[in-house]
């Protein structure tokens, strides 16, 4: 099995030799580089930061996320860290509450939400992962160019380190370090932008003294704010027309507040804690994809292969299903595989094609989901009557059941979920 014990020469950069070489420590590269290692594949995660605490990531742990861990004997622990549980998603539409997704219509014990800092969830992933002697977790070490051979095949990665330069050689190198992969532009594999009409601009409030029960969003006519729940306090988003950020910042804060208060009246108490443009973190929507998310030696997933948007909150287990199946297919190619992979390679490259061939077709589907859903916001084509008719009343009570079963289906466990194989499932934890 190949070291991944670092070697310094006088003359040149710290070598690293691995199995893979995964680049980004987000959802994708930790799950990935923890399967691996649980199946007895030498890797080493490289992650530019030196913790994992940016806000306003994505922080939903949905129901197929839930499931994996479960497979893995992590789930209980999982739910001793601090968290929401949340068994609804409930709007309020032009004064109207909805609940247009109920995963109680799941079944089984992992039919529910968990809201948690992305952070939480990644020191905990990364934690586990440091159980198997295969895992190396590099932070403070940022990934800058591709490592080729006969210029084509990509063997490695060159990053600067906390004690500088160092070559990682791996048989496989995975990028997962998100939308704006340094990979993935180096790769030259061609993407394919669909756009998005809309931004989302990130901020915090303190939840009032009288709050209503847990909301996703406030939609009217004119906007939609989001209301995300953390201990204390709201992750708050308002959605704005893209590239709306600079005529935002034009009206100035006493109208973005006059804004939110508009659409969610009952955070007219706290709405004052904005005090700042600071405050405000804009997140330009992007969705788009690879056409191709491999090359010799290189495979991209999560937001590295296909960038999702904030819509539904998939993000981060889309991540974690990629990784689900890439750490299926790839785990027993890449045991003891190396740097020099050999004849190992064409081997490879057709898994890191059923990876892509596995996990397009609910890609393609979540983002035409996403897609739509932005231009209905975006239009502000939500609407109901306030207060709503008897024959409205009647016409949602006999739709929404069956809208909340099939949206619990494809926001909570997606439209292909993945199940860990027997391989990595079944293998057990060899402490330090």
């Amino acid at each position: 099995m190949a070291s991944s014990r670092a070697k310094r020469s006088k003359a040149g950069p710290a070598r690293i030799d691995v199995d893979c070489c995964i680049v980004g420590g987000g959802p994708a590269g930790v799950m990935l580089g923890m399967l691996l290692a649980r199946a007895g594949v030498q890797v080493a995660v490289l992650e530019k930061h030196g913790d994992f605490l940016r806000d306003f990531r994505g922080d939903t742990i949905h129901p197929s996320t839930l499931q994996v861990l479960d497979e893995l004997g992590l789930r209980d622990a999982f739910l001793t860290l601090p968290h929401t549980s949340v068994s609804t998603l409930d709007a309020v539409v032009d004064g109207t509450r909805v609940t247009p997704v109920d995963f109680d219509s799941l079944h089984g014990r992992n039919d529910f939400l968990v809201l948690m800092p992305q952070w939480d969830f990644l020191d905990f992933l990364a934690e586990h992962a440091q159980a198997y002697p295969g895992f190396r977790m590099l932070m403070n070490t940022d990934a800058t160019q591709l490592i080729t051979e006969d210029s084509r095949r990509v063997a490695g990665v060159l990053a600067t380190g906390p004690e500088g330069p160092v070559e990682v050689h791996a048989a496989l190198t995975v990028a997962a370090d998100g939308r704006d992969s340094v990979l993935r532009a180096a790769s030259g594999l061609p993407s394919t932008d669909f756009g998005a009409p809309i931004d989302v601009v990130w901020f915090r409030l303190p939840q009032p003294a009288d709050r209503p029960p847990d909301t996703l969003g406030y939609i009217d006519e004119h906007r939609l704010v989001l209301t995300i729940p953390r201990e204390g306090y709201y992750q708050m988003g308002l959605v704005i027309p893209k590239g709306g950020f600079d005529e935002l910042h034009h009206k100035g804060l006493e109208a973005v507040r006059d804004a939110i208060v508009e659409t969610a009246p009952f955070l007219a108490p706290v709405v004052g804690e904005l005090k700042s443009f600071s405050q405000l973190k804009l997140l330009s929507v992007q969705i788009n994809r690879l056409e191709t998310w491999w090359r010799a030696g290189l495979l991209c997933i999560g937001d590295a292969a296909h960038a999702m948007s904030p819509a539904f909150g998939v993000g981060v287990n889309f991540a974690v299903q990629d990784a689900v199946a890439a750490a299926n297919r790839l785990a027993p190619l890449l045991r003891g595989a190396g740097p020099a992979a050999g004849a190992r390679s064409s081997d490879l490259d057709a898994g890191c094609a059923w990876v892509q061939r596995r996990r397009m077709p609910p890609v393609r589907a979540m983002q035409a989901v996403q897609l739509a859903a932005h231009h209905v916001i975006n239009g502000a084509g939500v609407q109901l009557p306030t207060p709503l008719g008897e024959p409205q009343r009647i016409l949602l009570s006999a739709v929404l059941p069956v809208v909340q079963r099939l949206a619990a289906r494809m926001i909570g466990r997606g439209f292909r979920p993945e199940h860990i194989a027997p391989q990595v499932r079944g293998a057990t934890t060899r402490f330090r």
